[in-house]
């Protein structure tokens, strides 16, 4: 058996110690390293706006010392070629809107355009033949009752009462308080009954026309059809229009009683108007051909709101939002074209049949 020194063993361990120690100094200043690093890494990079305040080498001057002035120069061309790019984005977008919206707007109108031609063809034409979607044509049609009536009649009698108001009272100011009624005559049968009736059946049923519509859009319904054969226009659009027309000419009917009734009340029970007065002055003045032209008023209204609604239905894009954006799209053009369309035919009516005295 060997034995071995202690000397030599005692010197061999600080070596072995120095060795191991050195070791462990070095991974911990790898280990640093790496946690620096990672903290860098990790750290959010500074917006190009600050990137002028705190430039390199900046940070390595201990005298404080400024940066040398090509960092400054560099940075401020970044921050304005940033600018620059950003409204190089504005202007082209503006461009590009401003050349694509007229287009999509020639779009819109000639796709209406062709629908309610093809609609009224197919209408007449299935009328003829007995081909008409009878069973689709009173489900609608009682739905767009149900759905419309009501708020039409609320609708109504505040607005009739607010022109009693203003025009008896006007009357009343230039010393021709008798002629309440034929103000009130002139204005609820041929202005206000299809026009609030139209701006119901836009809120009220085109919203679900196109609701309808652009989920059966969503759903491939309609393409399905079109694969099978069966026309979308005939099949859906067509049931719809005559419902509309039909729904809106007995809204115009019932508005103008509801308006007459409520303006009667107010002024005789209210006003202390003279019932009389009332009477007579209202049938000389609102004529068989006030009431014929607000008939004439509503068909067009009516047609006017289910060919916009089912054109924005049928053209409907980008799943449940573009549902919405659609309905949205359809109400407010057709109470554009509405108001557009009123002003024309109560302009032409007024030079073609001419007010005659009382």
């Amino acid at each position: 058996m060997s034995y071995i020194p202690v000397s030599a063993g005692m010197s061999n361990r600080p070596e072995s110690s120095v060795d191991s120690g050195g070791q462990h100094g070095r991974n911990r200043s790898d280990g640093n390293e790496g946690r620096a690093m990672a903290m860098t890494a990790a750290s959010p990079m500074l917006p190009p706006a600050y990137t002028g305040e705190i430039a390199p080498d900046t940070a390595d001057r201990k005298d404080g010392s400024a940066p040398p002035a090509s960092y400054l120069t560099v940075f401020s061309k970044r921050g304005q070629v940033d600018q620059a790019s950003a409204l190089g984005e504005v202007g082209a977008w503006a461009s590009h809107y401003l050349r694509s919206h007229p287009l999509m707007s020639l779009n819109t109108v000639g796709g209406q355009m062709v629908l309610g031609v093809r609609a009224v063809q197919y209408l007449f034409v299935d009328l003829l033949t007995g081909r008409f979607q009878v069973g689709e044509f009173i489900a609608q049609a009682a739905f767009m009752a149900g759905t419309a009536f009501l708020p039409t009649v609320l609708v109504t009698i505040p607005i009739s009462v607010t022109l009693a108001i203003q025009f008896t009272l006007l009357a009343g100011q230039i010393g021709a308080a008798s002629l309440s009624g034929a103000a009130t005559g002139l204005v609820v049968i041929r202005q206000g009954a299809p026009l609030v009736a139209a701006l119901l059946l836009a809120a009220a049923v085109g919203s679900a026309v196109c609701a309808d519509l652009g989920a059966r859009t969503m759903r491939e319904e309609i393409a399905a059809m079109e694969v099978m054969g069966v026309s979308p226009v005939r099949r859906l659009v067509v049931p719809r229009l005559a419902a509309v027309i039909v729904v809106g000419l007995a809204l115009t009917g019932i508005t103008s009683f509801v308006g007459y009734i409520a303006a009667y009340l107010f002024n005789v029970y209210l006003q202390n108007g003279t019932p009389g007065s009332f009477v007579a002055t209202f049938s000389s003045f609102a004529t068989v051909g006030d009431f014929t032209l607000a008939l004439v008023k509503s068909v067009i209204y009516g047609a006017i709101v289910a060919i916009v609604s089912c054109h924005k239905g049928f053209d409907t894009h980008g799943g449940p939002a573009g549902v919405a954006n659609s309905v949205n799209a359809a109400v407010v053009e057709s109470v554009l074209l509405l108001m557009i369309v009123n002003v024309a035919m109560s302009e032409l009516y007024v030079i073609v049949f001419p007010r005659q005295a009382l």
